[in-house]
């Protein structure tokens, strides 16, 4: 029997074909896949042909074509839509690819081409495009260890294979510790909540067949219990398991990988000549430094402490004036702040979240998009890999741009938090090829025939998320190696975040904010009292944040720590963390930092992207017009279409004229004027 994921996809759009893949097809497609892979690769090196641009480096762009395809199937499902097989499935992968990736990286005839292509580039009348793919090739190859010999080359193979395995490794226990966990709810368990959170605990329910409403880790879930649950024990307890995660003992803990997760990348970094990983990892960041990532963190936490322990300050009178003795704990300060924002703004969850309809969010979202790009969204049939999945096709003037993918509901299959990939991405050196982008919330899924709710916060995700889904859609590049997100980490969050600030542009939510039950837009008094209380409780938030990124700085700017635990709480206790907030993320469930290399000494990004966006949508606010059709245009020409074919300081300035302070993004936050 032919295997699916090899043949000619004749799919709309040459979608993978889920309808006909089964488990099975994974692991023989991508041993085929790898052989044909390094067949490519021999062909290239082995080639009696002086080396040129396209029988070395556009040849290797093309040389992983089918492996890549195979593969984008593979790890959309498998992050999304896991099971016993699939986990597997990771598990045989990760050394295989590793040792894939460490044979072309140790390929001398392979490495010697691409050297003699670097060292004759400014003979060969190079396109800047050219000329920037040939550098990051070049790049690519050495910080993989290509100029390692002996036993220097063969410590850097097993230190990436075994790093391959950790982090899927990781993944998998922090996945299975929030499948595992729940709590049963009584009717005296449910004083406080409001209807919505009454239901999403009872949809819950239902998919644990847990006969009755629960409480799970899912984000969305647990989040608003925390704020409105009146029972202080069933908080803590709720709170304390939310944050056990991958620290419980027995074979899912985490605490040992990340221990040696981290040993293991300071040994590559030193056998590629660094002094710590965090140096390997910046040095082709914008930030470039340890040292200029902690410059700008401390330039926010400073301020954001401050406001952080004034409200705290508050928050706990509230705690003592209902009767509880002591210090304000963790799995206090979302519902009193619940309460103060209650007092404060006349705003409380309940009311505001009947008009954050999942689908109106949606429309909103495609809405800015049409409005600042000109594309147009319409639904599709086609083969998914969960029935939640929606399809819709993106086009432009008439044209094909993009096939979007919208996975939006948690369920116990899919591994916690919200992110986008591509199952294909954009690119012209094999023709044409127009990307298939994937949106992956955990949004609390409603009962059987109720309308599907969100919070403000899952509302900023959806649109986080299509920032980044424009990113791969909108790019107009030859190859796919600086294709869409292919760009600096502290800069792939740019476009993301940017578009946040879309969501709080009064007259979208007048359009879109609409009352589940009576369709009836948002009232002005309670839009004007949700924008005003957009900064409401930022200390809080950006010191949960801002924790999680020095600490991940401080775990590998130095020696790695034996100890990872032992060292998260020393960096805490120099930051003197206040008592009543955690990190947003701790060590045992930091799967940013520890389910792979990607955030790794970067978690930071996200601030210094914000940096970015907070003056990037200020170029709107200049030009009077929060969709100003000039602005737009300058935004997608230098940005949203360049992919990484441009360093990432040049785009932003070719966009904004200069380089931004911190300033906006601490007015921004409301920030501005703590001490």
């Amino acid at each position: 029997m032919t295997n699916p994921l090899l043949q000619d996809w004749t799919t709309p759009f040459g979608l993978p074909p889920f309808d006909l893949i089964t488990d099975e097809d994974f692991a023989p497609a991508v041993d085929a896949a790898l052989v044909e892979s390094r067949a490519n690769i021999a062909a290239i090196a082995d080639n009696s042909d002086a080396p040129n641009f396209a029988n070395t480096v556009e040849a290797l762009e093309q040389a992983d074509e089918t492996l890549g395809r195979v593969l984008g199937a593979f790890y959309n499902v498998a992050g999304a839509d896991s099971n016993p097989k699939r986990e597997a499935l990771q598990r045989e992968f990760a050394p295989l690819l590793s040792a894939y990736g460490s044979e072309v990286s140790e390929n001398n005839a392979l490495f010697a081409r691409v050297e003699a292509v670097w060292e004759k580039r400014a003979e060969l009348d190079l396109t800047d495009e050219q000329q920037r793919v040939l550098m990051l090739t070049r790049r690519g190859f050495v910080r993989a260890g290509a100029q390692l010999e002996g036993k220097a080359a063969e410590d850097l193979r097993t230190a990436r294979s075994r790093l391959s395995v950790l982090g899927t490794d990781f993944t998998q226990n922090l996945l299975a510790d929030e499948r595992a966990w729940f709590m049963h709810l009584d009717v005296d368990d449910l004083i406080g909540l409001p209807d919505f959170v009454i239901a999403t605990a009872k949809a819950a329910g239902e998919e644990k067949d847990a006969g009755g409403p629960v409480v799970t880790l899912s984000r969305s879930l647990i989040v608003p219990f925390l704020q409105f649950s009146e029972r202080r024990d069933l908080r803590q307890k709720a709170y304390e398991a939310w944050g056990a995660r991958g620290a419980n003992g027995g074979k899912t803990d985490n605490r040992g990988i990340a221990a040696e997760t981290l040993k293991l990348r300071e040994q590559r970094a030193q056998l590629l000549g660094y002094d710590t990983f965090a140096d390997f990892k910046l040095e082709t960041e914008m930030a470039g430094t340890p040292g200029a990532v902690r410059g700008l963190l401390m330039q926010v936490w400073v301020p954001a402490k401050a406001a952080a322990e004034a409200d705290a300050a508050v928050l706990q009178r509230m705690l003592h004036a209902d009767g509880f003795d002591g210090p304000l704990e963790p799995w206090d300060w979302r519902f009193y702040s619940e309460k103060r924002r209650k007092e404060l703004h006349d705003l409380d969850e309940a009311e505001l979240k009947p008009y954050l309809q999942l689908d109106r969010m949606i429309e909103a979202s495609f809405a800015c998009a049409k409005r600042l790009f000109g594309l147009e969204f319409t639904a599709i049939e086609g083969p998914v890999y969960h029935p939640d999945v929606r399809l819709w096709e993106v086009t432009r003037d008439g044209a094909h741009v993009a096939v979007f993918i919208g996975d939006y509901f948690a369920r116990g299959s899919k591994r916690s938090g919200a992110w986008c990939s591509a199952m294909r991405s954009q690119q012209r050196l094999s023709g044409d090829v127009r990307p298939h982008v994937v949106n992956v919330c955990n949004f609390a899924k409603p009962e059987a025939g109720k309308v599907a709710l969100l919070s403000y916060d899952d509302a900023r995700t959806l649109f986080h998320e299509f920032g980044h889904a424009l990113h791969q859609m909108l790019s107009d590049v030859t190859y796919e190696s600086i294709s869409g997100t292919s760009v600096a980490r502290d800069f792939v969050e740019l476009p993301s975040q940017l578009y946040e600030h879309w969501l709080e542009v009064p007259e979208v939510l007048a359009e879109f904010a609409t009352h589940a039950d009576t369709g009836e837009a948002m009232p002005k008094d309670l839009l004007n009292r949700m924008l005003g209380a957009a900064t409401y409780d930022m200390g809080f938030q950006t010191v949960e944040y801002v924790a999680s990124a020095l600490v991940d700085l401080g775990f590998h700017d130095g020696p790695a720590p034996a100890d990872p635990m032992q060292r998260q709480a020393e960096i805490l206790e120099e930051l003197g963390m206040p008592h009543a907030i955690r990190m947003r993320h701790a060590t045992p469930h930091f799967a940013h930092v520890f389910a792979g290399d990607g955030y790794s000494s970067g978690y930071y990004s996200y601030m210094w992207s914000e940096v970015m966006d907070a003056d990037a949508f200020a170029a709107f606010e200049e030009a009077g017009d929060p969709f100003d059709a000039d602005t737009a245009k300058r935004l997608e020409e230098t940005v949203l279409s360049s992919g990484g074919s441009v360093d990432a300081a040049a785009l932003y300035t070719a966009f904004r004229g200069r380089l931004p302070g911190v300033e906006a993004l601490l007015k921004g936050r409301g920030l501005d004027k703590a001490a």
